[in-house]
């Protein structure tokens, strides 16, 4: 590889949402995926997204009875959407893991740990390293969560952003984007 696309590979960001079952990493599985590649401007460089394969009976028992049901409930909707996904377009985390990591390939520098990016992305993270940790081999330590800088301006500065919450993975990532930028304009350029 020549030093130009060495360099280019090492100036992208990874940005992972996942859309999952409920919160608990042991009990709970992802069943949506979505990854944006930016650079370091933020703006698209790739992007993915994905349906994981999601048993009925674990559907039912952790969106219906378990304690996110209260959390699905208030978005029927998006919930109902997901589920149809699932049962139409959902393929196995396995397969899944393998695009993500070919997309990894593709645009990061291998050998050099990947920054993961997204709100409240320790969540997310947890996830990864639960149910796919040959990516989660590819992750550095640090990571870019837009939920710390919007503890900062919150409480600080008293400045909120309008995030909408789509609770679809591309969707969220985008709103994350726009939100990181968003608290950036209040920087003094530099």
């Amino acid at each position: 590889m020549d030093k130009k696309t060495r360099n280019a590979k090492q100036k992208h960001v990874l940005w992972i949402d996942l859309e999952m079952t409920g919160l608990d990493p042991v009990e709970d599985r992802i069943l949506e995926v979505g990854a944006i590649i930016t650079d370091w401007d933020f703006k698209e460089v790739a992007t993915y997204e994905a349906a994981i394969q999601v048993g009925p009976r674990l559907v039912e028992r952790r969106m219906f009875k378990g304690p996110a049901k209260d959390f699905w409930n208030s978005v029927p909707e998006t919930r109902d959407a997901l589920i149809k996904q699932n049962n139409e377009t959902a393929r196995s985390g396995r397969t899944i893991e393998n695009e993500l990591l070919a997309l990894v390939e593709e645009y990061f520098e291998e050998g050099i740990p990947l920054i993961l990016a997204g709100n409240s992305i320790h969540m997310d993270r947890r996830f990864i390293e639960s149910e796919w940790p040959r990516l989660n081999a590819r992750l550095h330590y640090r990571m870019l969560d837009v939920s710390a800088w919007k503890v900062v301006f919150e409480n600080k500065y008293g400045k909120k952003f309008a995030k909408r919450e789509a609770h679809r993975a591309l969707d969220d990532i985008r709103g994350s984007i726009e939100e990181l930028r968003y608290y950036q304009t209040k920087f003094k350029k530099i």
